[in-house]
């Protein structure tokens, strides 16, 4: 070392007396002085430059050419792993001797106390510097450099997107310092910021020798929903949802993976954007003129549901090639349904193709032509009289539209729902998705309806109600409602009749009131009409009074007669006299001619 250089050989030294180890005192002082002579100069918090003379695991031992050398944690050279034996160092001198009498060394002390100079200098002159990455932060990684911790974002760790931190942590890497604050001292570094100028160079180039239709090889670099974004070497391109398979794609991971090199063709590009469309799809010919030229309209064919809506289902039959299953060509039913209420995403479907255009690349498929039509022979299965359990779809103000399969559609007219109830609201009668026990009246096969009666399941009641309900004769019978006109009476015996006010007073004077259940007399009856006229009034007055009121009316209206009847007959006898007269009178005049 330069340390030695001047050390001199004492000329008085006695060799036999350091030999026999009889040197005196005064003569090892003078020696250890002379030696000390030779040394460095070294005080504590003294920064200084050193060589390594040994390098292990744990420690790096430093010669500043002090009389023992410093050790120093290999920890503070982790920024540098190309360090080895016989590089000088810059060393901060923390303890001359501690208790084992050893130099204390510290490198990262030393690199602190002129790294904030560096740091201006490099930020000053674009300067590359090596850093060691510490460790992960949010949003990026903490550098060691020069003994300052400074932080690279993670978009400045590399031109692509890093997915993996971790296997940075631990590294040395060059940097260029971006930024600086002096006023909190924070340093912000970049890798990136060493490459693009290169990249840069790299985009201008591949730019330049664009031209759509060219083919490259590029690696999968990032996966969105709407596309995949392509390295072609420097500069990036994307290739969008729809241009990666010519079959539906609702997920760009089910065709691609991160890092995976492809083949795509350029679709489009613009200079000014940067922007490049690529296609995957357009390397491999359209399905539609692979398809089988055999298939024709009329023939069955089996796929898979991809996409449904309310109007219909497109079913993939070969990738890339689609039919639509509209929604009135799912089922032989009249009412008009959504298509979620028959098919499902990835439903495996057979269908009839009923509509063909290779040209145009479209075609058109039914489901429910592998189904008989019912109405083909709908007087067979559902003649005129025959007895079937309905299922009630919907109602109007005039019935009920019933279903008995699918397809077969009929309605229940209000009329024909019950022979004793007055039916206001069909809804009240029943309920929508209910059974309902029908026969079939009419059949309507070019308009596809069948008209359909509930109430003749039953014996028509107004029969026997004829025979029962005579005029004249008394049953019980309660009110069931009270209007101005009168009151509904339902009888013990069934039906439902009517009394006018005047016939709901009560023996007592009384009104009779809602729900109270009395003797009624039947007044008139009319089964074309299902009319009951009741009175509770009759019966209870005499039979005679009844009579007699009875007479005295007829009595007045025969009186009123008889008066008129006289001034007829004066009327005519006075006519006819004038008749006679003339009659004379013309006979005479003719026998006096």
């Amino acid at each position: 070392m330069s340390n030695f250089k001047n050390v001199q050989p004492l000329e008085d030294f006695n060799w036999e007396e350091f030999e026999n180890g009889s040197i005196s005192s005064e003569s090892k002082e003078a020696q250890e002085a002379s030696y000390d002579a030779t040394l460095n100069k070294v005080s504590e918090g003294q920064v200084v430059e050193g060589s390594v003379i040994s390098i292990d695991k744990k420690e790096v031992i430093v010669n500043i050419g002090y009389k023992s050398d410093g050790i120093i944690a290999a920890s503070e050279f982790r920024y540098n792993p190309d360090l080895k034996v016989g590089d000088t160092v810059e060393v901060y001198v923390e303890n001359q001797e501690d208790k084992k009498g050893q130099l204390i060394l510290s490198h990262k002390k030393a690199r602190l106390s002129k790294s904030w100079d560096r740091v201006n200098a490099a930020l000053d002159n674009q300067e590359i510097i090596q850093g060691f990455i510490k460790c992960r932060t949010k949003g990026g990684m903490i550098v060691d450099v020069f003994g300052i911790e400074a932080f690279l974002p993670g978009s400045q760790i590399d031109v692509h997107p890093i997915r993996d931190y971790d296997v940075f942590v631990g590294k040395t890497m060059e940097f260029k310092i971006v930024k600086i604050n002096q006023e909190f001292r924070n340093v912000v570094v970049s890798h990136k910021a060493l490459i693009e100028a290169e990249i840069e160079a790299q985009k201008k180039e591949i730019m330049s020798k664009l031209e759509k239709g060219q083919v490259y090889e590029g690696t999968v670099k990032n996966i969105t929903s709407y596309g995949v974004f392509i390295d072609l070497g420097g500069v990036d391109g994307l290739v969008h949802i729809t241009d990666l398979s010519w079959g539906r794609v609702s997920d760009p991971h089910e065709v691609v993976q991160l890092d995976q090199k492809i083949n795509v063709v350029i679709l489009d590009f613009d200079d000014e954007k940067k922007r490049i469309a690529l296609g995957l799809k357009q390397l491999t010919p359209h399905p539609w003129d692979a398809l089988d030229p055999n298939i024709k309209v009329g023939d069955r064919i089996k796929g898979k549901v991809v996409v449904i809506a309310d109007y219909g289902a497109f079913v993939e039959v070969a990738p890339g090639v689609e039919g639509l299953i509209h929604v009135s060509e799912m089922s032989w039913s009249q009412h008009l349904r959504s298509a979620q209420d028959f098919l499902s995403v990835g439903d495996e479907v057979e269908a009839e193709i009923l509509t063909l255009d290779r040209e145009e690349r479209k075609m058109s498929l039914g489901l429910r032509q592998l189904k008989a039509d019912p109405w083909a022979d709908i007087e067979s299965k559902y003649p005129v009289g025959s007895k079937h359990t309905a299922k009630v779809r919907n109602f109007t103000n005039f019935g009920i539209f019933v279903e008995l399969e699918e397809g077969v559609d009929g309605l229940i007219h209000i009329s024909d729902l019950s022979w004793t109830k007055k039916v206001k609201k069909p809804s009240d009668f029943t309920s929508e998705g209910a059974s309902i026990d029908v026969v079939v009246l009419e059949i309507d096969k070019e308009n596809r309806r069948l008209s359909l009666g509930h109430k003749q399941l039953e014996d028509n009641p107004w029969d026997t109600y004829e025979t029962i309900y005579t005029p004249g004769s008394v049953h019980t019978g309660k009110i069931t409602e009270v209007m101005d006109k009168g009151a509904v009476i339902v009888l013990n015996e069934g039906g439902e009749g009517f009394a006018t006010p005047k016939h709901l007073v009560k023996e007592d004077g009384t009104q009779a009131q809602k729900g109270e259940e009395l003797e009624f007399k039947v007044i008139e009856f009319v089964k074309e009409t299902k009319r009951i006229i009741l009175s509770h009034s009759r019966t209870f007055e005499p039979e005679k009074a009844y009579d007699e009121k009875k007479t005295v009316r007829t009595t007045k209206r025969t009186a009123k007669k008889e008066e008129a009847a006289p001034i007829n007959n004066v009327a005519a006898s006075t006519s006819l006299g004038d008749f006679d007269a003339l009659a004379a009178l013309k006979a005479q005049m003719e026998k006096d001619k």
